[in-house]
């Protein structure tokens, strides 16, 4: 029997969110942010650390009796939507959520209690675009070894071991190590991309690689959705900020009753968001009606989150457009995002097929 899903935070959600957003402000500043992608190290492995063995956030889907904290996709949305807030350079999304689910799906303890400890770096050597269920590129198995090159894959410039699909079936673990790691130029220059040549790398067989990578997109699209309500929210609120501070005419900008309706819109579908972010994360959690829940906020994510960072870029006007304001940083994770694990026209054709509405 189905239940209500819960969409609101709890005391611990709460307690959560307050630490990390501590830790964030102390680490993740906009200027040092800012220059870090200006920089030959792109990843913040300090706040890493402190977010993974100081605080131990990355094992919080691992169960306790595998080295976790035994939490669940509801604490862990609240962290991404603090990460999101500060467009942090770190790979949790990638090692603590997709590659730790991946793990999960293949019962793999040694490797599970390492990324949730944060003493490595997980990263599914799956192209970021990959929408669940979708097609992705493997490489060759052959005489136990691994030969092939993948593309767009997110993190892997950090990653201490990367989760690679072969043409057998099979998902293997292969060290970092034993691969070429090749940085791509990407449009978001706080989640780098990489290229992964394999030749001859050996392999660990993990398990089933379409069982373990449709599970790791799937709860990486559902708890994007959190990433981006945490981009949308510090974009909003930040624009609000300047307008009541920035005058013209001698009266406060925001005062303005074209600029009040623009604002009064764009809270009304961060709310919306929060509400389809909330459940997706919910619904990971308990298992109830998820893959419906989390195409539903894949659906409307990418609009709202795109949306509130244009309207942040062009009210902010002048000092908007400049490098030293984080603004830009928001605009770019924001359109990065409306294609990482699927793009919401995907997910509208995934949620058609999912509720039998098919298309005239």
């Amino acid at each position: 029997m189905s239940t209500q899903p819960d969409l609101l935070y709890s005391e611990e959600e709460e307690a959560v969110r307050a630490a990390v957003r501590d830790l964030l402000a102390d680490h993740c500043d906009a200027p040092g942010v800012i220059a870090r992608t200006e920089s030959d190290t792109p990843h913040d492995l300090a706040a890493w650390k402190a977010l993974a063995d100081g605080m131990g956030l990355a094992g919080l889907l691992v169960p306790e009796d595998k080295g976790g904290q035994g939490a669940t996709h509801r604490e862990v949305a609240v962290v991404l939507e603090e990460l999101g807030r500060a467009v942090a350079p770190v790979p949790y999304l990638t090692s603590a959520v997709v590659a730790t689910e991946a793990l999960l799906a293949c019962d793999a303890g040694d490797l599970l209690a390492e990324l949730a400890s944060g003493r490595r770096i997980g990263a599914l050597a799956v192209a970021l675009n990959v929408a669940p269920g979708g097609a992705y590129q493997v490489v060759r198995h052959e005489g136990g070894a691994l030969h092939g090159e993948l593309t767009a894959i997110a993190d892997a410039q950090a990653a201490d071991v990367l989760l690679v699909p072969a043409d057998d079936g099979g998902l293997y673990a292969v060290d970092a190590t034993a691969a070429t790691v090749t940085p791509q130029i990407p449009f978001d220059l706080t989640r780098p991309l990489a290229t992964v040549s394999l030749d001859g790398a050996p392999g660990r067989l993990l398990g089933d690689a379409e069982v373990a990578v449709h599970r790791a997109l799937r709860a990486g699209a559902g708890l994007l959705a959190s990433e981006q309500l945490g981009l949308a929210e510090w974009t909003l609120t930040e624009t609000v900020r300047y307008l009541k501070e920035r005058k013209q005419f001698n009266r406060p900008v925001g005062g303005f009753q074209a600029l009040k309706h623009r604002l009064a819109q764009l809270w009304l579908e961060v709310v919306n968001l929060r509400a389809a972010a909330r459940n997706a994360a919910d619904a990971l959690a308990t298992g109830e009606d998820t893959d419906v829940a989390v195409a539903v906020a894949q659906a409307y994510a990418a609009s709202v989150a795109v949306h509130a960072a244009e309207e942040a870029l062009q009210l902010h006007a002048g000092i908007g457009m400049t490098w030293e304001h984080p603004i830009h940083l928001y605009l770019k994770r924001a359109k990065a995002d409306s294609i990482a694990y699927g793009t919401a026209g995907a997910h509208r054709a995934r949620l058609a097929e999912l509720v039998d509405l098919q298309a005239p």
